[in-house]
């Protein structure tokens, strides 16, 4: 314990001596960089070991190897590519105590920091550990000298932890002579954790290897099981089918202290809501959370980079990362003392792994992509991606995770499915945020008790009884959460009931300024001319020379225009716009900045319509310092592995990928308010946005100034957390704007989702009813929450703070010219 105490304050030292020399910025260090030449480059698990900090990154796909890398960074942040390395799909992470080695990718590392390697294949052409491994556990039967490694296709071997001798006990699915990679052990594909305990391996898988899978997030997907360590198929058992990652307890990267008693849990989720899963004296139960993103949704699996239930040197208060938000999870779980799981904030980066190192909470991400796999769309105005994939460490304080985005969460435990009389749902999560409110609807008449878990004790008392006869038709039952005391809720049905939605939706209150923090200061501000701004930004290439690159379109001057950047952060002239760099460089940027290209992005006086790929429309507000029909500073880039940032009307949006739910399923991060924000993207673990302000700007360190005499290059560094402290989410607009309606021809849907205070006003010229409706669920879940008996001439007005929902809509009852307008502050 001393020798870590000695660690983890000369990690403080050097982390507080480097930032204040600037090599830091927001907790990334871009000297730290990792980088392949895959197509993603991951961190599959990050360690405090031997003196220094370990790690590993991973190619998507790659059971044979890959140009991934052993990391090793000293406590002064020194960072020594390992020459042991031989890459792969590796996260997995284990501390066997007896041998006193850390097992992490297909290595073992002694105390004393010497690295032994289990390679893929044997020098005869045979297997070894081969496959992509996800996860290691403590063995069933001889955990003194073996532990067990599994792959993602459901390979599993046994490790002898002196001689590394691996022995396959189940073929690796990539071995197996088929097309299907997914293995024929179980169901599901894309394996991401495993641990033992209670006389049991249990194994998670998040995806699903069919067509179906790759577009609809909703489709049946993963698996977690178990296995009594005895050979044969017949001794696995499939526990829960839907999607699950982490498989952990109390002793986390040691393994569970009392394998026969401490508890398991499993964290995954299906279309409905997050799932956690106990494990406790044999018996598994059932719980679930909210989601606080849906851009981890995809039915493939992919979009899901190992959530997982971490130590971080909090005590008993472990740390969850799941759905985009930063969970307290307390060590105690357990089926009769389930309290004390609270949201702490959302966040925006994709996390691999994390640990406690010196007095800062480390992060292993999954940044930028090469490939974007399957995550393009037109409103990118055919973009490409980035010259070569990296990412980085994120180091950040402790108390800073309760500082990040204001934690939203979403989630039901019924959604559009039938149910019988008697039926109890699981048990959903009540506490831990300021503004709760449940929505119900059904087909038909339905009645439902309501039940609360005060202490999380298991004990459950009633609280009060919902119903709705059929005469009511699809109105939304609504019911606010915000007085009821608990930590669980769940519902019982009284009757049968059809095509029944149970929909939690939850906020914290959002105490963010309206105005930018002021580490924000001179980026996208009001220059001579709107050409001033101009500038291409994308991450380059060059493995460890790796180079941030930049175009500046000015062309109303003369001089060099393309610059390039490397980890020393300086930004350096390299040609003009017409030097060879720079061609390639618009080619690879090709329709960005051409007028022709229809990004599916009109901007109207009513609000910002958008067509997506489907055809589909969408509308969203203008943000409070925006304009009308003007430019709207359309932007959309993928700025964390296969999710985007959308910037449009003056606000940043989170947007998933189409597989993950895609537009239905954005949510607004921040508003800014600036329409000469001009493009952005990431490098090196660092968010880069240009559209820098050049005349009488402010002393920002985060700006990055081109060299040369009369260059006006800029960039602004941070990552893409900061953007929570550009300004609340606020905005206005519509569907209507004295806009022809048809009887009972529903508007354009309006986003809603995210905006705190919401007031919306009515208008015709006749006297009509207009009915509001939400979309519950962002599924097209759609039920009448309210009616307004419009008259000639006058405004109606109603404050609608207390609804929480993904979109609302207006249906009028007859032909008439109409006004729907949302105010959002």
């Amino acid at each position: 314990m001393t020798e870590w105490k000695a660690l983890f304050a000369a990690a403080a030292v050097a982390y507080a001596s480097l930032a204040q020399a600037g090599g830091f910025i927001s907790g990334v260090n871009p000297e730290l960089h990792t980088f392949n030449r895959e197509d993603e480059c991951g961190t599959g698990a990050v360690v405090p070991w031997a003196g220094s900090l370990w790690a590993v990154s991973y190619a998507p796909h790659a059971p044979r190897g890959s140009t991934d890398r052993l990391y090793e960074i000293k406590p002064d942040f020194t960072r020594v590519v390992r020459p042991e390395s031989i890459g792969g799909t590796p996260a997995n992470r284990m501390v066997h105590r007896e041998s006193n080695q850390l097992f992490i990718g297909p290595y073992a590392i002694d105390a004393k920091g010497n690295v032994r390697v289990m390679r893929q294949m044997n020098a005869d052409g045979t297997t070894n550990l081969y496959g992509r491994i996800t996860a290691n556990a403590r063995h069933l039967f001889d955990p003194a000298h073996r532990i067990y490694a599994v792959t993602m296709e459901e390979g599993v071997y046994e490790i002898d932890v002196d001689t590394l001798k691996v022995t396959e006990l189940f073929r690796d699915g990539n071995l197996q002579g088929s097309k299907n990679c997914a293995g024929s052990l179980l169901p599901g594909y894309h394996g991401k954790g495993a641990y033992s305990g209670q006389g049991r391996l249990v194994y998670a898988n998040n995806g699903e290897l069919c067509p179906e899978a790759m577009k609809n997030p909703a489709t049946t997907s993963g698996v977690l099981a178990e296995w009594n360590g005895r050979p044969g198929k017949e001794n696995w058992h499939v526990v829960q089918r839907c999607q699950f990652t982490d498989v952990t307890s109390k002793g986390g990267i040691y393994g569970a202290k009392n394998p026969g008693s401490d508890p398991l849990w499993s964290i995954g989720w299906d279309y409905r809501s997050l799932v956690l899963m106990v494990l406790d004296g044999g018996k598994w139960h059932k719980y679930r959370l909210p989601k606080g993103s849906h851009s981890y949704d995809g039915a493939h699996g992919w979009n899901t980079e190992w959530p997982r239930i971490r130590e971080i040197g909090e005590g008993d208060d472990f740390l969850m990362t799941m759905h985009g938000t930063f969970w307290r999870f307390p060590a105690t779980m357990s089926a009769k003392n389930s309290a004390g799981i609270r949201p702490r904030s959302n966040y925006l980066k994709v996390v691999g792994d994390s640990c406690r190192w010196g007095d800062k909470v480390v992060f292993g991400c999954d940044d930028t992509a090469r490939s974007e796999f399957m995550n393009r769309r037109r409103v990118k105005r055919g973009r490409g991606g980035p010259g070569q994939s990296n990412s980085n460490f994120w180091f950040v304080d402790p108390k800073d995770l309760d500082s990040f985005g204001p934690a939203i969460g979403r989630g039901a435990v019924w959604q559009d499915e039938d149910v019988a009389a008697g039926a109890t749902s699981d048990a959903y999560l009540l506490a831990g945020y300021d503004r709760r409110t449940l929505y119900v609807t059904s087909e038909t008449e339905f009645a439902f008790d309501v039940e609360v878990d005060e202490r999380g004790d298991g004990e459950w008392r009633r609280v009060g009884r919902l119903g709705a006869s059929s005469a009511a038709g699809n109105v939304a039952t609504v019911v606010p959460l915000d007085a009821e005391r608990g930590e669980w809720i769940r519902l019982v049905a009284k009757k049968s009931a059809r095509r029944v939605t149970a929909f939690f939706n939850y906020a914290n209150e959002d105490k963010r300024a309206a105005k930018p923090d002021p580490i924000f200061a001179g980026i996208g501000g009001m220059t001579t001319s709107m050409g001033d701004c101009r500038a291409v930004v994308r991450c380059g290439a060059g493995d460890e020379d790796l180079k941030l690159q930049l175009l500046d379109l000015t062309l109303s001057r003369s001089g060099g225009c393309y610059y390039e950047m490397g980890g020393d952060l300086r930004l350096k002239k390299v040609g003009d716009h017409n030097s060879e760099q720079a061609t390639e460089m618009l080619k690879k940027c090709r329709g960005e900045w051409t007028a022709a290209v229809d990004d599916g992005v009109t901007a109207e006086k009513a609000s910002i319509l958008i067509v997506d790929d489907n055809g589909a429309r969408w509308r969203l507000p203008w943000s409070g310092g925006a304009g009308c029909e003007g430019d709207i500073g359309c932007t959309c880039r993928e700025v964390c592995t296969e999710r985007d940032l959308l910037n449009v009307g003056g606000t940043f949006y989170e947007l998933p990928a189409e597989n993950a739910g895609g537009y239905a399923k954005m949510r607004p991060v921040a508003t800014h308010d600036n329409p000469f924000i001009c493009d952005y993207c990431t490098w090196r673990g660092l968010l880069a946005i240009t559209g820098i302000m050049r005349v009488g700007r402010p002393a920002n360190p985060r700006i990055v100034s081109g060299d040369g005499e009369g260059s006006t290059a800029a960039v602004w560094l941070g990552v893409v957390d900061d953007l929570w402290k550009y300004g609340k989410p606020r905005g206005r607009g519509g569907p209507w704007l004295k806009t022809p309606a048809r009887a009972g021809v529903p508007s354009d849907p309006f986003l809603m989702t995210g905006f705190d205070r919401k007031r919306v006003t009515l208008s015709a010229d006749c006297d009509a009813g207009i009915a509001l409706e939400i979309d519950i669920t962002g599924s097209g879940t759609w039920a009448r929450l309210r009616s307004y008996a419009v008259r000639k001439g006058a405004e109606t007005s109603d404050d609608l703070s207390a609804i929480r929902a993904y979109w609302v809509r207006a249906v009028a009852d007859r032909d008439c010219t109409a006004t729907v307008e949302f105010s959002y502050e």
